[in-house]
């Protein structure tokens, strides 16, 4: 008995096959050997054919069974791990309309930006743990604005896994990860973000329907079947993204633990038992592939663009043509932790999240040429990449996580014993090197809802690591060369923040207009709050005054103490007058040209609409104004009709306009 499991990456697929009986990998393939092409039509953009990762999985899936010689029939689930954040469309017919937006696309980043300014970091924070950035819900407004006939003919959008799974069963679904993962869910309540839908005017008839990450999810179809080489009914029951699913293959699947890879980039993918952020979106969190079951499992990923190239940099650029990479770590042993003073930062493969979106390219400190010489540069790079991580690691510290183990493939810069030592000194846990991949950690998902399996525990009871690295080095030592370089990062993004004047400026303004947001909204709600006091004094004062009516007793005196009392607790300035004024000078006169444009509106009108000005979202203001949603609408409603609107008009829109 087998299972099978895939990695759609966007350099090739792999497939795995796992002997259930035995616990072993019967046969692991990849096709094509080379990379496969991306489209870059303009800069910045990055696009695949999803037809063409489908040609690919139909090759890679007959050479696999060629190669291992196990007969399909015995195959007895199929998981899908896949490249994140992809952007498929597809037509009523489910055939593709455009090349997909893959992972490495940035043209939804500004788009991004915007939509967390304008929707409220708070809420995009609160609700949906990130920044909407450059991730799939960005990249589909983008199609909806830039493309406007294809987006007319979309049907769904997919991400890669979704396609793939589209293909061999027929069927159109997605999952609440995978969702995540596009930024399009709110976890706070629990089902796909409609202020994000509604923000971007995108529509929810375009999301696939929601199956478990661990499910039955289809079955392959004859058609498919006959074009892989697979058996027509063999269940498809696991997909998720590749991080979570590495992360699975390598059992981080509980709170305080993570995983860890270091291939072209590096990623550090930890798991936490509730939903938290970074409030600077250094790190972003999605939900974990367990999070459907317990719901409170989330994985937080770390990226850091500059990892294994710069070694491998160093490997094609610096080293002798004959030397590979156990020559590379033999030199690099015999030189002293800290490398003599030479420090080298690996920040040279674009801009770098972690860093706060800045791009410093890499640095060579400290290198004197009577004193270094290669295999130096060798230590100080494999250093630099490692104490990158270290300083990822420490951000996931710092929102909460904690690290008592780190998990780590064995096809990656962990290899590396000088490498994964020193990442283990300076956190102080233990790195376990596994052999496992992603393609690998599906097929064993796949089993779970098949049966196979009787749950996720079972399915991971055989991976274990073959070599743990412990904290060897002298810590004292290792620190010192951390803090040089975490002294040199310093000093590079200081240069870097000074040089581009114009860009430093104008994030200077989006952080003061950020400040300013919320100073309003602190201010209206400090407004509403001695408002709704005061409305509560005036009861009361009613009320006593009802009971000095009702009896003839001689308590007069003492009720007249108590309404002086609660006179003097409430200021009878005109504080809405005051408020106005306030709201004037941070909204540039809007009071003053609404009561200009519109004379006819009532003050509970104009708190509305500068509410909406402050862009707060009906569940906000319901609370403000002490009022139900269903409340809100009704008044944004009846303000419409006052305010006589095109319908095509929103009401939001216009708000910002005046």
């Amino acid at each position: 008995m087998y299972l099978l499991g895939y990695d759609i990456g966007s350099s090739s697929v792999k497939a795995s096959l796992l002997n259930v009986e035995k616990n072993q990998v019967k046969c692991v393939v990849q096709y094509p050997d080379n990379e496969m092409d991306i489209i870059s039509r303009k800069h910045g953009w990055a696009e695949q054919q999803p037809e063409l990762w489908w040609q690919n999985f139909i090759i890679v899936t007959r050479k696999l069974l060629a190669e291992s010689k196990v007969p399909a029939s015995q195959i007895k689930g199929i998981g899908i791990s896949y490249q994140m954040h992809g952007l498929v469309l597809v037509d009523k017919d489910y055939q593709v309309l455009r090349p997909s937006i893959i992972w490495c696309d940035s043209r939804g980043v500004e788009i991004g930006k915007s939509a967390f300014k304008e929707m409220g970091r708070e809420y995009c924070l609160q609700n949906l743990l990130n920044s909407p950035g450059n991730f799939t819900a960005s990249r589909l407004k983008w199609v909806k604005d830039n493309e406007p006939d294809i987006y007319q003919r979309v049907h769904k959008f997919m991400l890669p896994g979704d396609f793939i799974s589209l293909k061999l069963t027929g069927e159109a679904y997605t999952t609440i990860p995978g969702l995540s993962e596009g930024i399009f869910w709110d976890f706070n309540e629990q089902k796909v973000s409609s202020e994000l839908l509604n923000y971007y005017g995108l529509s929810e008839e375009h999301i696939c329907d929601i199956t478990p990450t661990f499910g039955i999810q289809g079955q392959v179809t004859k058609e498919a079947a006959a074009l892989c080489g697979l058996k027509a009914g063999t269940p498809v029951s696991y997909r998720a993204g590749d991080q979570p699913t590495n992360a699975l293959a390598l059992n981080v699947m509980r709170p305080n633990e993570i995983a860890a890879t270091s291939g072209t980039s590096g990623v550090v993918y930890g798991v936490v038992d509730k939903p938290i952020f970074d409030h600077k979106s250094r790190v972003n969190s999605f939900a974990h592939v367990n999070y459907e079951q317990n719901h409170d499992r989330i994985g937080v990923l770390l990226c850091l663009n500059g990892a294994g190239i710069q070694y491998s940099w160093m490997k094609n650029q610096i080293a002798r043509g004959d030397r590979n990479y156990k020559d590379m770590e033999r030199m690099v042993s015999t030189v002293p932790i800290g490398c003599d003073g030479l420090c080298i930062l690996p920040f040279g493969n674009g801009a770098e999240r972690m860093l706060e979106n800045q791009n410093i390219n890499s640095h060579i400190h400290n290198i004197q040429f009577n004193r270094h010489d290669r295999a130096h540069l060798y230590r100080a790079a494999l250093e630099g990449v490692a104490f990158s991580f270290v300083r990822g690691v420490n951000i996931l510290k710092e929102i909460g996580l904690k690290v008592d183990v780190m998990r780590v493939g064995n096809d990656n810069m962990f290899q590396s014993e000088v490498f994964s030592t020193t990442i283990a000194t300076l956190l102080d846990c233990q790195i376990e090197v596994m052999d496992t991949t992603a393609a690998v950690g599906a097929a064993r998902a796949a089993g779970v809802a098949t049966g196979v399996y009787s749950s996720l525990e079972q399915a991971l009871e055989g991976v274990s690591a073959d070599v743990v690295y412990e904290p060897e080095y002298d810590g004292a030592a290792c620190h010192r060369a951390y803090n040089y370089w975490q002294s040199c990062l310093d000093k590079a993004l200081m240069h870097n923040a000074a040089r581009p004047a114009n860009l430093n400026l104008r994030e200077a303004l989006e952080d003061m207009e950020l400040k300013m947001e919320e100073k309003s909204k602190e201010l209206t709600a400090l407004h509403l709050k001695i408002q709704a006091r005061d409305e509560f004094l005036e009861e009361l004062k009613n009320d006593i005054r009802d009971l000095q009516s009702e009896n003839g007793f001689d308590h007069s005196y003492q009720l007249d103490r108590i309404l002086k009392k609660i006179d003097n607790q409430m200021d009878r300035s005109n504080r809405w007058q005051s408020f106005e004024q306030h709201f004037d000078v941070i909204h540039g006169d809007f009071f003053k040209n609404l009561k200009s444009s519109f004379p006819g509106l009532s003050v509970s009108d104009v708190k509305l609409m500068a509410l909406l000005k402050m862009r707060m979202n009906t569940k906000d203001i319901a609370e403000q104004l002490n009022l139900s949603v269903r409340g809100v609408e009704t008044r944004r409603y009846r303000l419409r009709k006052k305010l006589q609107l095109d319908r095509h008009l929103a009401l939001d829109n216009f708000v910002e306009q005046i």
